[in-house]
């Protein structure tokens, strides 16, 4: 149980996807206008990652690692089908961000049009891909703490775009230097937050 409230915490604060290793920012900046998208698009990037982590480590560990195709014939222990993981990580993250998007565009249509394209590249968000990558490289034991991690960085990924999205709300009250409006000001605020989040860095569980 410690293991699983480290991971969580760990994912959130200390390694925000955003913050920590600045994944996902093309998503994270264009769509951080209104708190209302940015919840809408941070609630489906958790929704993607609970689906797509732990059907990814299942595809690691029974398919693609080394050995892993043992369980279904022994003289294949030998087989190394690591070379597939990004083609076939990709493929599932892309299945699963369609059936999101159908999902929203068939009961929020108000969310999928303010959404726009940045909807359908949450298939080529690499907060996402870079989950998937950093699931397998940290060789979690079981599926329950791939779903911790899983859940912990989209919980991540959406505080830091909801809070953005919340600055740059009350900016648009603000009188700001002409040159820095936009997106200018917002990578400045970025920087910020993730050198405030570098504070959790010292966090010992």
């Amino acid at each position: 149980m410690e293991q699983i409230a480290n991971i969580f915490v760990k994912s959130i604060f200390v390694e925000n996807m955003i913050f920590a290793y600045f994944l996902g920012m093309c998503s994270y900046l264009a769509v951080s206008k209104t708190v209302k998208t940015a919840s809408g698009l941070g609630l489906a990037v958790i929704f993607v990652l609970l689906i797509t982590l732990p059907v990814n480590y299942l595809l690691d560990r029974y398919v693609l690692a080394p050995g892993a195709l043992a369980w279904i014939n022994p003289q294949w222990a030998g087989t190394d089908l690591s070379f597939l993981s990004f083609i076939l990580f990709i493929a599932v993250i892309a299945a699963m961000v369609q059936l999101v998007e159908m999902v929203v565009e068939k009961f929020a249509p108000a969310l999928y049009n303010s959404l726009g394209i940045f909807l359908p590249l949450i298939a080529v968000n690499c907060a996402i891909l870079g989950a998937s990558l950093f699931m397998q490289e940290r060789d979690y034991r079981n599926i329950q703490e791939v779903i911790t991690f899983a859940l912990g960085s989209g919980i991540g990924w959406y505080l830091a775009i909801v809070s953005i999205a919340a600055i740059r709300e009350k900016l648009s009250y603000s009188n700001i230097p002409a040159p820095m409006r936009g997106l200018g000001i917002a990578f400045i605020i970025t920087g910020l937050m993730g050198i405030a989040f570098m504070s959790f860095m010292g966090i010992q569980i």
